[in-house]
Formats: structure tokens, C-alpha cells, sequence
């Protein structure tokens, strides 16, 4: 068993990682179906929180069936986070995690999310002052450094734990790298195997296959995997990997009716959770991933990222069941 505060994860748990634009509760929904343990918002402003933007309160939204589940914030200044861990409290989540590993520019820039990396001493009176703030739970996500040159992670993990985090997952690039090259997951096991380290340390990066995640579990020793792009429009992949822990065997990957039920579900709960418009609109970035691999796909493609019909679209959702792989 592993544990994170009090909450309580199988041995061994799979994560969902936190993903802008994506794990919103209707993509959170057909992960936890199929057998994801621990799953995060997508990060959340501190700034837009307490401004009240209506993006950012949206966020916040959880429900029952999802637990146990984190809200991630990020932010630069210390006192919006502060203030931002109390607002997250009143939504009682299981736990608040830290986003110290989004490499993208336009929260770089402003010294946050892995922008942060460049100024440690920073980046641990932040969490400090997070974790004082709150009763809940505090885990970080971070990366392995800025770049080449500051790959510091060994000693950020034990500064971190020392002033109070529950839980560290650590994606195996730097700042710079972006997603580009291969996760290096050896600082990630240093990390797990220095004596003076007790949290649980979960690991991510380029896990994409059953397989994949059975030989990093075996060869880097961490307490946990967190997967990230191999699941959109992939939920399977949680099934697939706890399978795959337990037997050594592969299962057959989804059918097509399956890919189907699934892609409707997401559909449908984006509708009631967004609105009609936005539900549609936001709908057609997943078709591709759901549908990936499927010959002559691509009219049925066009359909459905060009239409307002929500009828319509249903219907040629229900279509693509003809298909054969």
C-alpha cells in the first residue's frame, strides 16, 4: 500500500497526469472506468482563483466517484498561492499538489511552473508557505531541473520533503528538453533510492505501453507511474497496465464498439458539464486519439469536428461502429 497523507493507494498505484485542455472531469471520468487510482485536475491559476475567473472556479469541480483526487495550482508570487491553497480547501479534495513542471513559455515566462526552477530557494519557500496554509495533503510535480546544467532534483526532493510534502512525482526531462529526447528515469530511481527519502515517489515520462511500465516499475524502483499523453483518447491503457502487472499478458486492445461507447460517454458528460457549445466544440480535439488507426476515417473525422448538430453528431458516432480494425 502506499500512502499520501491518509489517503490510501494500492500497492504500486497508476496516475493520471494533471493535463491542460484535457483532464477535465469528463476525460477524468473515462479514465477512472477504467482503472486509474489517482487522478489531479488540470492546473489551476492561483491568480485566476482569486480573481474569481469563472475558467478557474470551473476547475475546481470534482465529484464523489472520482476520489481520491488532487487540485494542482500554479503561480508565482507566494502569497496568491497561499491564498489560493485556501480556497482549494473549501472544495475538500484529498490533496493539493504543485505544478512545478509546465515547460510552457507563457508560464515559464512569469517565473512559474517549471519557470521556478531557476530560482530553488523560491520554489521552497512557496511550498513552505503552501503547506502551512493548508490541512490538506501537499504533493509537488516538478522536473528534473531547467536544464542540462541544473539537473538538481536529488536535492530539491529532500528540501521539499524536509519542509513538509506528502508525495513527489518527477517527470524524467528538464525545462528545456520540453517533451523532446527520452525521460531519463535514473535520477528519478537516485531520488527513490537515497536513505533519507520516506514519501512516496512516483515517476513520469514516455510510458506509453504495458510493458513499458512494467519494465521502468522493475528496473527504477518507484512507488507509483504517472501516465499522461499515451492515455487521451487511451483510457484503456490504466486497464491494460494493471493487467498486464498481474498476468504478464497483454489484452486484446478495444474494440471498436468500445472505443465507440466510450468516446459517447465523454461526449455526452461534456455536454451537461460545459454547455452545448462549448461541449461540441471542445469535444473535437479527442476524435483523432479515440479513433486512431481506423481506415477511412477521416470523412467521419470532418463531420464531426465541423458540426453544431449534437443529433448529428451522435449519429455518426454511432456509425463508425461499422468499422473494422
Amino acid at each position: 500500500m502506499v500512502k499520501i497523507g491518509d489517503i490510501e493507494l494500492p500497492e504500486f498505484p497508476l496516475l493520471l497526469a494533471p493535463m491542460e485542455d484535457v483532464s477535465d472531469p469528463p476525460f477524468r471520468m473515462v479514465c477512472k472506468e477504467q482503472g486509474v487510482d489517482l487522478m489531479y485536475t488540470e492546473f489551476i491559476s492561483s491568480e485566476g482563483l482569486i480573481r474569481d475567473a469563472v475558467k478557474s472556479r470551473m476547475k475546481l469541480d470534482i465529484f464523489e466517484y472520482e476520489r481520491p483526487i488532487g487540485v494542482q495550482i500554479f503561480g508565482s508570487e507566494i502569497e496568491s498561492m497561499v491564498k489560493s491553497a485556501e480556497i482549494i480547501e473549501s472544495v475538500n479534495p484529498n490533496l493539493l499538489d504543485i505544478n512545478y513542471g509546465c515547460p510552457v513559455s507563457k508560464v515559464t515566462c512569469k517565473g512559474a511552473g517549471a519557470g521556478i526552477l531557476q530560482n530553488i530557494p523560491k520554489m521552497i519557500a512557496m511550498t513552505d508557505a503552501v503547506v502551512k496554509a493548508t490541512k490538506l495533503p501537499v504533493t509537488v510535480k516538478t522536473r528534473l531541473g531547467w536544464d542540462e546544467g541544473s539537473k538538481n532534483i536529488e536535492e530539491v526532493a529532500e528540501r521539499l520533503q524536509d519542509i513538509g510534502i506528502h508525495a513527489l512525482t518527477v517527470h524524467g526531462r528538464t525545462r528545456v528538453q520540453m517533451y523532446k529526447g527520452e525521460a531519463n528515469w535514473e535520477l528519478i530511481a537516485k531520488i527513490k533510492e537515497n536513505p533519507r527519502i520516506h514519501i512516496p515517489i512516483f515517476g513520469n515520462g514516455d510510458i506509453d505501453s504495458p510493458e513499458k511500465a512494467w519494465e521502468y516499475k522493475n528496473k527504477y524502483g518507484v512507488d507509483g507511474i504517472m501516465v499522461g499523453r499515451a492515455s487521451i483518447g487511451y483510457p484503456w491503457i490504466f486497464r491494460e497496465i494493471k493487467h498486464y502487472f498481474k498476468t504478464q499478458e497483454l489484452l486484446p486492445p478495444p474494440t471498436i464498439a468500445e472505443r465507440v461507447e466510450a468516446c459517447k460517454n465523454h461526449f455526452e458528460f461534456s455536454l451537461r458539464w460545459k454547455g452545448e457549445k462549448l461541449g461540441v466544440l471542445e469535444m473535437r480535439r479527442h476524435y483523432t486519439n479515440y479513433f486512431k488507426g481506423i481506415p477511412n476515417f477521416k470523412p467521419f473525422r470532418m463531420d464531426l469536428v465541423t458540426s453544431m448538430d449534437i443529433d448529428f453528431i451522435r449519429r455518426k458516432l454511432d456509425d463508425i461502429t461499422q468499422f473494422e480494425i
